[in-house]
């Protein structure tokens, strides 16, 4: 074989060589390529562009795709930043950790979409509306569990009450009783901590000066203020103002120092008395018809018990930052802080335990109480000695 017939073979040799290569290589899932016979033909065309890289899939979407949206009657006025400010806390965690998918609406006291500042269980209850952001105590007319929801008078402290709402088995026993009675499930939502004594005509200097004072004073405080001769009268918060202007009313109580000055009640009397005994630590709830919470997808309902957790922290974090200084105002528009009289907390602490005596001849008080009344007995004794032995050193400083 010459030299021109030996390159002739080797060319067709590698040729064929290259397109073995090139079907093997395009055979995948163990379906062989097409035959190569156009390779030579290809060779006359523009050399294709190389393939895109393929773009990755868009990420699967989480949680539940449904959009709910609701309205949260409350009892507050939307002034008090603090209390109706608790409400929007709330629902705009809610509202955050669904991506927006479930939209709350705030509605304050006496708002059409929501309720009457004393009828929110009413109206979550009857399916008026889905939710509602109130003190259960409101509604002892109804149940004096609801007393026990919020707190009682010389009840736990705030660390005290949660710790048996959450871990005291408390909230179970309570919403037991709601899902019975209300066809509503709560969750806290908010505290106010300690609450002061109210504000006051003239100076309360022996138990004897109550009797026949009307004043302006809600919840569990009402029935054991009326054994001590008080005609206690039921005024929503934002109507107490006018109540005390017109002298329609000779005292009121509400929180303490930041609401009561946004309020104005030192613009009619100058006397304010403490401790709120019968408010120790009232906790607020989130209110929700069971109807509607069965709707709910489950991570919807995790998310609603996170969010009212949130809220029951940041609230009275909320007070113990802007009270202070609104104690100093007050104090330079010449309110004068008096404590109660010993008589008076005496005489108030018995009161008390007659009422909740009186009380418990119901089965679903009577089994609530006894827990409270056990959870407090084992953790004030706890309490007595590092919790008080801290607190009387600093608060016996002067």
């Amino acid at each position: 074989m010459n030299r021109r017939k030996l390159l002739e073979v080797a060319v067709k040799g590698a040729v064929g060589g290259v397109a073995m290569g090139v079907a093997s290589a395009c055979t995948t899932n163990n379906v062989a390529a097409p035959a190569a016979t156009a390779a030579p033909a290809a060779a006359n065309k523009p050399a294709a562009e190389p393939a895109k890289p393929q773009q990755p899939a868009a990420p699967a979407v989480t949680g539940p795709a449904q959009a709910f949206e609701w309205n949260l009657a409350t009892s507050w006025p939307v002034s008090l930043d603090t209390i109706y400010g608790g409400a929007v806390h709330f629902a705009e965690r809610v509202s955050k950790m669904t991506g927006g998918k479930f939209k709350i609406t705030p509605r304050p006291a006496g708002d059409p979409q929501g309720s009457p500042a004393l009828q929110v269980l009413d109206a979550v209850s009857q399916g008026g509306v889905q939710m509602g952001h109130t003190a259960s105590y409101y509604y002892i007319g109804k149940s004096w569990v609801c007393a026990l929801a919020t707190g009682i008078p010389f009840g736990m402290n705030l660390q005290q009450h949660n710790a048996w709402l959450h871990e005291g088995g408390g909230l179970k026993l309570i919403q037991e009783v709601y899902g019975k009675k209300f066809n509503v499930i709560n969750f806290p939502a908010g505290n106010t901590a300690c609450q002061w004594g109210g504000w006051f005509s003239k100076e309360i200097t022996k138990v004897d000066d109550l009797k026949g004072l009307k004043m302006r004073l809600g919840g569990t405080g009402s029935a054991v203020m009326t054994k001590l001769g008080v005609n206690s009268v039921t005024v929503a918060g934002g109507e107490i103002f006018q109540a005390l202007q017109t002298k329609t009313i000779d005292a009121a109580e509400w929180v303490g120092p930041y609401d009561d000055e946004k309020l104005g009640f030192f613009k009619v009397v100058k006397v304010c008395h403490y401790p709120g005994w019968w408010e120790p630590a009232p906790t607020l709830d989130v209110m929700v018809n069971l109807n509607e919470w069965n709707k709910l997808p489950a991570e919807y309902k995790e998310i609603v018990q996170s969010a009212a957790a949130d809220a029951n922290q940041q609230m009275p974090a909320r007070y113990d930052t802007k009270s202070p200084a609104a104690l100093e105002n007050l104090i330079k528009e010449g309110v004068t802080f008096k404590p109660f009289p010993a008589d008076v907390m005496d005489a108030a602490k018995k009161a008390t335990d007659e009422v909740m005596a009186e009380k418990s001849a119901d089965a679903d008080v009577k089994k609530v109480y006894d827990s409270y009344k056990a959870f407090q007995t084992q953790v004030t004794k706890f309490h007595s000695y590092a919790e008080a032995a801290m607190f009387n050193f600093q608060f016996g400083k002067k």
